[in-house]
């Protein structure tokens, strides 16, 4: 009977991990493709990032190394390859539905869908994703870290104050 239920518990930890996408997995399975643009800055990079002076942004100063140096990944793919862009939405669109995400915004135009989701708590964003649909094109990016809101919040406000 140990066994059977150890061999079932293996079972079931082998299917949930294969099964389980991120950004990273979701970016490894199709960076290599024909037709793909693909994008990935690690961690170290962001590290360094992290380190450079206040950025001025249109007239205001900004100070982005509290998030920039919080961050693991960034994951661009865009694929312009009309085999894979079915897969990769619905590999996307997994990986969104998986409870955690929540729909920041939703634009359509002239048959063009961009959507933008956050995960996190009330206090802090762990990962942001994009997902741009047009005819031909498939566009998937995702951006995962510790960030604070209140930081983030900070930085669109003086973003949108620069305008």
């Amino acid at each position: 009977m140990k066994k059977t239920l150890l061999a079932i518990l293996i079972l079931i930890s082998a299917s949930v991990s294969v099964s389980a996408q991120d950004g990273k997995s979701i970016y490894n399975k199709y960076s290599d493709s024909e037709n793909v643009s693909a994008v990935y800055i690690s961690p170290a990079m962001f590290r360094l990032i992290g380190r450079l002076p206040e950025t001025a942004m249109r007239g205001s100063s900004m100070d982005f190394s509290s998030i920039v140096s919080n961050l693991r990944g960034m994951y661009v793919l865009e694929s312009k390859n009309s085999n894979i862009n079915n897969n990769l939405r619905k590999d996307a669109l997994k990986f969104i539905n998986t409870g955690k995400y929540e729909l920041l915004m939703e634009v359509k135009d002239n048959g063009e869908t961009v959507n933008v989701f956050t995960a996190g708590k009330d206090d802090s964003v762990s990962s942001f994703v994009l997902i741009a649909n047009e005819e031909d094109t498939c566009t998937f990016i995702c951006l995962d870290g510790n960030m604070s809101r209140k930081q983030l919040e900070r930085i669109i406000a003086g973003a949108s104050q620069s305008k």
